[in-house]
This record gives C-alpha cells, structure tokens and sequence, in this order.
C-alpha cells in the first residue's frame, strides 16, 4: 500500500509542477510587455533586427503557442496522475484511457478559466475567453497524440507480446 501511494504521488509531480508554472506566468511580470522586453533582444540576437510593427505579430504568435503547448503538456502531467490513480479500478488501457483523458480535460479547463479569472484581476493583464478555448484545443491535441501514439505502441512492432502501451499495468483491452 505505500507503494502505491508513493507511485501516484510520483506520478502527480508533472502536473503540480505544470501547474506551479502557470501560476508563475499568470502574475504581473509574464505580462506582453514585459515578456517582450526579453524576448524581443534574444529574437534580435537570433534572427537579426526586425520592425515594431513585424514584432508585435510575433510576438503574439509565440505567446499563443505558448498557451497551446504549456496547456498541452499540463494536460497530459495531469492525465498521468489520473491514468495511474485510475489502474485499479479500471485495468483496461482503453476504458482509463477516456475515463483519465475526460478527468485531465476537465481539470485542464477549470485551471484555464481560473488562470483568466485571475489574470482578469491584475493591472496590465488581459483576460480572455478565447485563450481559455486555445489551451483546451492545446490539451485535446495532446491527448489525441497521446491516444495515437498509445495506438502505435499497442499494435506496432514495438508492443511486445502483451501489445500493451509501455506504461501500461494490464494486457485487458
């Protein structure tokens, strides 16, 4: 039994560190302009001198990626921890799959509606709806290269004899 517990604790710390990471950007000195004053001099120094104006596009591009991917790679911090706290009742990778999957969706998108929320609160943030909706398209992406990848294992050379994901507890499909 404290086996257990020490593997699901384990397998929490991608989350809660993903998510000490977004609680770390939703402050103040993440904000656009101050992101670019350091972003902007390693483009330079990079990619070479570039226009305000260009900068201003890209810049807004790489902060959006930024959303898809983090959001994306909480998303999947936090399907880990399901995907193992779930082992035991549901032993089979496909029906934990959706069951930790739905789990990490929903708890990716209370964080993002609670950063916004929060970020709505502080001087010189923004706060949008929309950014909620890029990082739950961020995590649902993630999810379904998970869901390939987990796929490709299972029936690939790779599977071995069980055919089973390389994480996985159980052979029940």
């Amino acid at each position: 039994m404290r086996a257990r517990r020490k593997r699901l604790f384990l397998h929490w710390i991608p989350a809660l560190a993903g998510i000490a990471v977004i609680l770390t950007e939703s402050t103040a000195s993440m904000s656009s302009e101050n992101t670019s004053r350091w972003l902007l001099p390693l483009w330079i120094r990079l990619f070479g001198p570039i226009s305000l104006s260009r900068w201003a596009v890209i810049h807004h591009y790489i902060r959006k990626s930024g959303h898809f991917v983090g959001y994306g790679a909480v998303s999947l911090g936090i399907f880990d921890g399901w995907w193992v706290a779930l082992e035991s009742r549901w032993p089979g990778w496909r029906a934990r799959f959706g069951r930790a999957a739905a789990l990490a969706l929903g708890c990716t998108l209370a964080l993002a509606s609670w950063d916004e929320w929060h970020q709505s609160l502080l001087p010189g943030r923004t706060s949008s709806p929309w950014d909620v909706l890029l990082d739950f398209c961020g995590a649902v992406a993630a999810h379904l290269m998970l869901l390939a990848a987990m796929g490709l294992f299972r029936k690939g050379p790779l599977a071995g004899g069980g055919g089973e994901p390389p994480f996985a507890a159980s052979t029940d499909a």
